[in-house]
C-alpha cells in the first residue's frame, strides 16, 4: 500500500547540468508518496485563450508570499526572450494539467521542479479526489539520487522523444535510454514498437503497464470469468496504488469492482468461461497460478490423463464451433482457404432424460448446467438405437 513519508525525504538542490531539482535526502522506498501539493497559481480553462489571462496570472502571482513569488520567478522559462510576458512564459513552460485531456492547470512549487529523464524513478499524477498533484516512487530511490519524472506521452523511439523535448521544453535528452549505443537503441525502439502495435490490437492503453490487467479483466468479464476478473483487477489496483496512492480515483473505482464484478456492464455477454469469483485454484505456485490466469495450455505427454475441468478440451455447448462458422479457437489455416483442427476437443454431457417414441431423443446437461435436446437420426429414420 502506498504511504506518505512522515519526515522530509527530499530537498531542492542544484543538479549538475540541470539547474535546480529535487534530490532524495534519505532512501525512498517503492510506492512511497514523495509529495502531495496544491497549485499556487491556477490557469482556469475559461480564461485560457482570452485577453484576461495575463491579468488573472499577475493578480495571483502578486497575492503570493514573498518566498512563493521568488520561487515562481526562479522557475525555468524557455520564452525568456519575451520580457513583456515573463509570467506567461513561466506558466507555458511549467504548468501541469489537472488530469488527462483537461485544459485547466496550474503551477506547483515542488512538482514543477522535478526534472525529466527517459528512465524516470517517480510518477506524477493529478488526484481529483483530493485536488492535489501527487508524486510516487516507481522504484527504490537511494539517498542523494535525483527524483525524476517523464514529461511525455507514449513515444516509441529516441528520435520522437528528442524532437518532442526540443519542441516543448527546448532541451535535448542525454540520459540513459537516449544515450544507448545505436544497436541497443534500435532494439529498445523495436520492443516499444511491438508493445504499441500489440496494444493497438487490444484497444485503449492496453499493454502499457498496469492497463494490461484491465484489458485482460474486460475480456474475462465479458466471458463471465469472474475468478480471473478479480485477480486481474487486484493486480491493476496494486499498480495504481504504486503510481497514484491508495486514495486515487482509479484505486477507489477498481477496488469496488473486485467485490462484485458481475455488476460491470460487460458481464455475461458470452458466458464463455463462466466461473464464480471464488473459483480460484488453491495450492498453485506463482508460475502455475500465472499459467492458469492467462489460460496457458500445458503441453500434454502421450498417455497423460485428461483434465476434465479444462474448458479448452471439454467445452460447454455454447463454446462449441458452429457448423457454419470457422472459429479460430478450433481451426487454423495457413492460406485462408483450407482449415485444419487446431487441437482436439470433446463435448461431454450428462443424460438427464430420454424418449424413444419415434427416434431416440435425449435431454442432456452440459458443464454449464444448460439442458440441450439431442435427437438421433438414423439411416432408416426409425429407432435402431436402443437405450
Amino acid at each position: 500500500m502506498s504511504s506518505s513519508a512522515s519526515e522530509p525525504i527530499y530537498a531542492l538542490q542544484e543538479v549538475l547540468g540541470k539547474g535546480k531539482g529535487l534530490v532524495a535526502i534519505r532512501k525512498i522506498h517503492r510506492g512511497i508518496r514523495i509529495l502531495s501539493e496544491e497549485p499556487i497559481v491556477r490557469v482556469p480553462e475559461a480564461v485560457l485563450d482570452s485577453q484576461t489571462l495575463p491579468v488573472s496570472i499577475r493578480r495571483q502571482v502578486d497575492a503570493l508570499t514573498a518566498d512563493q513569488r521568488q520561487a515562481f520567478l526562479s522557475m525555468y522559462n524557455i520564452y525568456a526572450d519575451d520580457p513583456g510576458s515573463r509570467y506567461l512564459g513561466i506558466i507555458r513552460t511549467n504548468a501541469l494539467p489537472f488530469g488527462d485531456n483537461v485544459r485547466e492547470g496550474g503551477i506547483f512549487l515542488n512538482t514543477c521542479r522535478i526534472n525529466y529523464t527517459c528512465d524516470n524513478n517517480a510518477q506524477k499524477s493529478w488526484n481529483d479526489s483530493i485536488k492535489r498533484y501527487t508524486v510516487h516512487a516507481l522504484r527504490d530511490i537511494e539517498k542523494g539520487e535525483e527524483i525524476t519524472i517523464y514529461y511525455l506521452g507514449v513515444l516509441n523511439s529516441r528520435k520522437d522523444r528528442q524532437e518532442a523535448l526540443r519542441r516543448k521544453f527546448a532541451f535535448t535528452c542525454s540520459y540513459r535510454l537516449c544515450s544507448l549505443p545505436p544497436d541497443q537503441s534500435q532494439e529498445s525502439n523495436r520492443r516499444l514498437d511491438e508493445i504499441l502495435k500489440l496494444d493497438s490490437l487490444i484497444g485503449g492503453d492496453g499493454l502499457m503497464g498496469i492497463l494490461a490487467f484491465l484489458d485482460a479483466a474486460q475480456i474475462a468479464i465479458a466471458n463471465g470469468d469472474l475468478a480471473r476478473v478479480r485477480i486481474f483487477v487486484k493486480r491493476a489496483v496494486l499498480g495504481w496504488i504504486i503510481l497514484e496512492g491508495d486514495d486515487s480515483p482509479n484505486v477507489l473505482q477498481y477496488k469496488a469492482l473486485t467485490q462484485d464484478p458481475s455488476k460491470y456492464e460487460l458481464y455475461g455477454i458470452l458466458i464463455k468461461w463462466k466461473t464464480a469469483v471464488d473459483d480460484i485454484p488453491q495450492g498453485l505456485d506463482p508460475k502455475e497460478l500465472d499459467d492458469w490466469l492467462w489460460r496457458r495450455e500445458k503441453p500434454k505427454r502421450p498417455g497423460q490423463p485428461a483434465d476434465f475441468r479444462n474448458r479448452a478440451t471439454f467445452p460447454g455447448f455454447d463454446d462449441l464451433p458452429d457448423e457454419n462458422d470457422v472459429s479460430p479457437e478450433f481451426y487454423t489455416s495457413s492460406d485462408g482457404f483450407t482449415y485444419r483442427p487446431r487441437r482436439h476437443w470433446l463435448f461431454l454431457a450428462e443424460i438427464v432424460d430420454f424418449r424413444t417414441l419415434v427416434r431416440l431423443q435425449m435431454d442432456i446437461k452440459d458443464i454449464d448446467g444448460r439442458t440441450i435436446p439431442l435427437s438421433f437420426r438414423t439411416v432408416s429414420g426409425q429407432c435402431e438405437l436402443k437405450v
